[in-house]
């Protein structure tokens, strides 16, 4: 027989005790930065420390190897560099270079737009982007320089064409594929608000493969400028008043070697500018404030 035991007593819960704490004793724990953090904490300090880095090591490199026509020092070359901005030849020849790198970079960027939206709302578009992209992507843009020179002559258009090669393709590629990640959930939404051809991709596509549309645009940059300064370094547009490429070939030829390395210092320059000031621009107003990027 089973025998049950009584319950036992079960202790009452005590109540739950509030005191109020005055507020002054809070307190929260501050700690001044040393230098190290504040430069370690910030990003424009530490490329800043990586470029005085380099810089010394150079001077100190050229000092050691006490040969200015193979290696100036960094220090002859800011002062090449300087004379050679105040007489104004310099900058004569960089806006040169950039006023054929702005044409051909823009039609570059215009036309891979007119064929990612074509292959993008259209399946003859799409199979088209893909024949010309595995066709002429390895294709060196430098390879058609000598066709370049046979139909368009010593002008700018023979640069510009090959601009538009080394642009065209891997910003085409890139929104593309971009356009591609896109979200089925993105491209549902689009179309139940009714957006078709030129709205769709304006409206939903764009807006969602943006990271991967910037990347084309900087890998575009990137690829135009060197082509650039490679081909003005093969000839001079209209009988010597070629950009930076030629400046670099001209001073070259009379063992101007701190003015070779002055202009190759104003290549740095420049491209160390686009990246830092007009993409990070951009990528900051856009895909950082969509919280598309953290870092």
């Amino acid at each position: 027989m089973r025998t049950t035991e009584p319950p036992k007593s079960v202790e009452p819960r005590p109540e739950r005790l509030a005191t109020t704490v005055d507020a002054s004793k809070f307190a929260i724990a501050s700690k001044r930065l040393t230098t190290w953090e504040t430069i370690a904490n910030n990003g424009a300090l530490r490329k800043l420390a990586i470029l005085l880095v380099l810089a010394l090591i150079w001077e100190l490199y050229a000092r050691w190897l006490n040969n200015q026509l193979l290696v100036p020092t960094f220090s002859a070359t800011v002062q090449a560099f300087a004379a050679a901005v105040i007489s104004g030849e310099l900058p004569l020849r960089v806006w040169l270079s950039i006023k054929v790198l702005l044409v051909g970079y823009g039609a570059g960027v215009l036309i891979a737009a007119v064929l990612t939206a074509l292959a993008t709302t259209t399946r003859l578009g799409s199979d088209l982007l893909e024949t010309l992209t595995a066709m002429f992507n390895p294709l060196p843009a430098i390879a058609l320089l000598p066709l370049a020179l046979i139909w368009f002559g010593l002008t700018p258009l023979s640069l510009s064409f090959v601009l538009i090669h080394s642009v065209l393709w891997p910003v085409a590629l890139n929104t593309h594929s971009g356009f591609v990640s896109v979200s089925p959930t993105m491209r549902m939404v689009g179309k139940n608000y009714g957006l078709r051809g030129m709205r769709y991709v304006a409206l939903i596509l764009i807006p969602a493969a943006f990271p991967s549309i910037l990347t084309g645009l900087k890998i575009g940059w990137a690829f135009a400028w060197r082509t650039l300064i490679a081909a003005e370094l093969v000839f001079g547009v209209q009988s010597g008043s070629g950009g930076l490429g030629w400046f670099i070939v001209t001073n070259k030829n009379i063992l101007d070697i701190p003015n070779v390395f002055a202009a190759l210092f104003t290549v740095i320059i420049i491209g160390l500018l686009v990246e830092n000031v007009i993409f990070r621009t951009i990528e900051t107003r856009t895909i950082r404030r969509w919280g598309m990027a953290t870092s």
